[in-house]
């Protein structure tokens, strides 16, 4: 098995279900009495919060740094926002980042989805790093909610789920932002954020939900057994 080194903390919660991911579905190949040798940093997810670009960079270079030199094959970030980085610090290592959009895409592929809307904080809306990839190397859209309800929608995640609180006020608005996207022509819907699938499930909605933690899971264990 390939040694894969794990950049978590943001939150801690959705840290935990990447984790468990894993190594369940590595042991569904090796045997579940096994697991796979992991490396697992985890950040203050404060870096976050404080939108200092210049300073989540070298945190996250630093951080990959370490890894490497541990021994770490690849990297998985265990989230969707710290992905902003990915630009900046995968030409500085030598090692892969196992990007998120890419997990996304072969889904999005495999289902014949050419138009997906996304959830996310406003990072994540907006700073493309997803729409991009996704647009780059699988001809995918991605469109977003309307500009007005991103404080709201952001709200919601940094306040409410990252913080471990799943309400049932928070899922009718997701709910309702998700009709808002299927109405633009949205063929599926991007959970993009680590802790959305842990507020909605599939029966909650008729559109495929592609959610992006658990694909991004499956891509780690498939470079751990290749």
């Amino acid at each position: 098995m390939k040694l894969l080194g794990m950049i978590g903390g943001t939150s801690w919660h959705s840290t935990v279900d990447y984790y468990r991911w894993i190594n369940e579905l590595v042991g569904k190949e090796i045997g579940e009495s096994q697991n796979p040798p992991l490396l697992l940093y985890s950040i203050n997810i404060q870096l976050m919060r404080e939108q200092n670009k210049e300073k989540i960079q070298a945190a996250y270079l630093e951080i990959s740094q370490k890894l490497q030199t541990a021994g770490a094959e690849a990297i998985i970030i265990c989230a969707n926002t710290p992905h902003m980085i990915y630009e900046y610090v995968q030409p500085k290592i030598n090692i892969p980042i196992l990007h998120i959009a890419e997990a996304v895409g072969r889904s999005a592929k495999s289902q014949g989805l050419k138009k997906l809307g996304l959830l996310g904080n406003r990072p994540t809306m907006t700073l493309g790093f997803i729409p991009e990839y996704l647009k780059t190397h699988y001809q995918i859209e991605t469109i977003t909610p309307n500009k007005n309800d991103f404080g709201e929608i952001h709200r919601y995640i940094s306040e409410d789920l990252t913080q471990g609180k799943f309400t049932e006020e928070a899922k009718k608005f997701f709910i309702h932002q998700m009709l808002l996207l299927e109405a633009q022509g949205a063929e599926g819907i991007i959970l993009g954020c680590t802790e959305l699938p842990m507020l909605l499930s599939q029966k909650d909605f008729l559109l495929p939900l592609l959610e992006t933690s658990l694909l991004h899971a499956h891509l780690a264990a498939d470079f751990i057994l290749s």
